[in-house]
């Protein structure tokens, strides 16, 4: 990790690196072909957010150890299996500045190694003993799968509304982020009140984080990132900014900017889109409804003891709204 987010999660340092040597031995396989890509992808490995927002998320009721170290691995097990999913069906060629696996090993290898690392992540589940814990993972994995069904159902009609859109980023992302929380809870005895405390801190934080992505999204037009303008309408994605701006503008106007999402037209008129968006209060009003969603996440943790873990997700809320990457 780098910058702030290495600063939140600095006090944290030794549970990450004995998460580290649990989901590296997880991660190998007698089997050739999987213990090569599995590996690749333990070499290029992300920030590994999600399990330290497990082991966070346990530190603010009491220290993390083993039983919070295998969760850790099973959320990322299974964080992993999606990303290699999602890579074949967006044809990405590049993941952390590398090669996917698909463009590697092709898209079959790619696809049993994502169903391989899922059955890993659910046989993980089982090895904490908890009927909760495993029925928290099995949903989990459910919302993710049906979230990136309802995508692709709205990327063909482009057919999305405020509900829809909060359905989606609800399932796609805080889903996972929500059970990071939670599964951080039950992995140190938490009880209920606390529990759901944790797990309403990281649906919301959830929801800001992908909001905070989709604004992204349109920044990055302006030179704010290094990452293709506008990628999501690309892929006829019609995140929430555009929605607010489309709630505000004229029909016509709203017709004409639709029409050039639907045929494909994105990438030659992203000053037009760019414009249409800022004009009619899209980026200011999801970055508003973003800093909505954070306080909603800080807030649910009042009933927890005042310890720097809760302090550390607390600033991590922050971070999330306020990143510029």
């Amino acid at each position: 990790m780098k910058g702030p987010l290495k600063q939140i999660f600095e006090p944290f340092e030794k549970d990450l690196g004995n998460f580290d040597s649990h989901f590296n031995e997880i991660m190998r396989s007698d089997v050739r072909l999987v213990d090569q890509v599995a590996k690749y992808i333990v070499k290029h490995k992300g920030k590994q957010f999600r399990p330290a927002l497990v082991i966070v998320a346990a530190s603010t009721l009491a220290d993390a150890g083993p039983r919070t170290y295998t969760i850790a691995a099973v959320v990322e097990l299974l964080h992993t299996a999606s990303l290699v999913h999602d890579d074949v069906l967006d044809a990405s060629e590049l993941r952390r500045g590398v090669r996917t696996i698909h463009k590697i090993w092709k898209n079959k290898v790619a696809i049993l190694m994502g169903d391989y690392l899922l059955a890993k992540s659910l046989i993980a589940a089982t090895e904490t003993g908890s009927l909760e814990v495993m029925n928290t993972v099995a949903t989990v994995a459910k919302r993710l799968i049906k979230g990136a069904i309802f995508e692709v159902q709205k990327a063909r009609k482009l057919d999305i509304s405020i509900e829809d859109y909060f359905k989606m980023i609800g399932d796609k992302t805080a889903s996972l982020i929500s059970a990071c929380c939670e599964l951080g809870a039950l992995s140190v005895g938490a009880n209920p009140d606390q529990q759901e405390a944790l797990r309403a801190f990281g649906e919301n934080l959830g929801l800001a984080f992908q909001i905070k992505d989709d604004l992204l999204d349109y920044e990055s037009s302006s030179g704010i990132l290094g990452k293709p303008a506008m990628a999501d309408l690309e892929d006829k994605k019609i995140t929430l900014p555009l929605i607010y701006a489309f709630q505000a503008a004229p029909e016509k106007e709203q017709k004409q900017i639709f029409k050039l999402v639907k045929n494909g037209k994105a990438r030659k008129n992203l000053n037009t889109i760019l414009g249409f968006v800022k004009q009619y209060g899209g980026l200011e009003k999801a970055q508003q409804t973003a800093e909505d969603l954070k306080q909603k996440a800080i807030d649910s943790l009042a009933l927890l003891p005042s310890t720097p873990a809760r302090q550390s997700l607390e600033d991590l809320a922050e971070f999330v709204v306020k990143r510029s990457k």
